[in-house]
């Protein structure tokens, strides 16, 4: 399992014409294969008089993919807007382009390209957010460390999630999973090994100006 990867947080769409044919491109924040079906079926019932409603997803970390031509030309609709969200390296995301036949036929290289053009258009008016695997540690000082602790953390862009005043300073801070021992070590030595730190637990997050997400795993 990766630690990090890229997320659909807001969806969105966006349109493009191509020769009187309308792409209509609907994309989608999913997170399970029921849920990615759902939504296709929802898109095929709203614009049910469309010539295609064609489809691709993937989702997870371990990239579980599928896509549909939907009566395209085969490889001309389906694995190029699947080749669109490869590539933009997006997980968690379900796009159906629809397409409104103009009446003139836009061969093969013509359909591939306005799908995946639509595709783009319809991700430019989205979210995209980078989720992590971090690690919460609780620090307990005492107010003359917490000076230190508070610079060294500062330095290093941790995030903090939580500061209590009692007798003692204590601080709960997330820091990627692949950065929490280095953090550990630093804090120790800044603190010349005053500073008790204890591990609070996993969990999944984002970074969306400023303002941290958890992900309910």
């Amino acid at each position: 399992m990766r630690t990090s990867y890229r997320i659909l947080y807001r969806g969105g769409s966006g349109e493009l014409v191509e020769k009187k044919s309308r792409f209509i491109a609907t994309v989608r924040p999913v997170h399970t294969e029921e849920e990615a079906v759902s939504f296709i079926e929802e898109m095929r019932k709203k614009y049910w008089d469309a010539s295609h409603n064609c489809y691709a997803w993937v989702i997870g970390s371990d990239g579980q993919q599928r896509c549909s031509d939907d009566g395209e030309p085969s490889l001309t609709a389906g694995r190029p807007m699947l080749d669109v969200l490869l590539g933009e390296d997006i997980c968690d995301v379900c796009v159906v382009v629809t397409r409104y036949f103009g009446g003139t036929l836009l061969g093969t290289g013509g359909l591939v390209r306005a799908y995946q053009g639509a595709v783009q258009e319809g991700l430019k008016n989205c979210q995209v957010l980078l989720k992590q695997l971090g690690r919460k540690l609780r620090l307990t000082t005492d107010y003359n460390g917490i000076g230190k602790i508070q610079y060294l953390l500062a330095q290093r862009g941790t995030t903090i999630l939580d500061t209590e005043y009692t007798d003692k300073v204590v601080v709960t801070v997330l820091a990627p999973v692949d950065e929490a021992d280095s953090l550990v070590k630093d804090l120790t030595e800044a603190s010349s090994g005053r500073v008790q730190i204890e591990a609070a637990g996993e969990t999944c997050y984002g970074v969306l100006e400023k303002e941290i997400i958890l992900f309910e795993e």
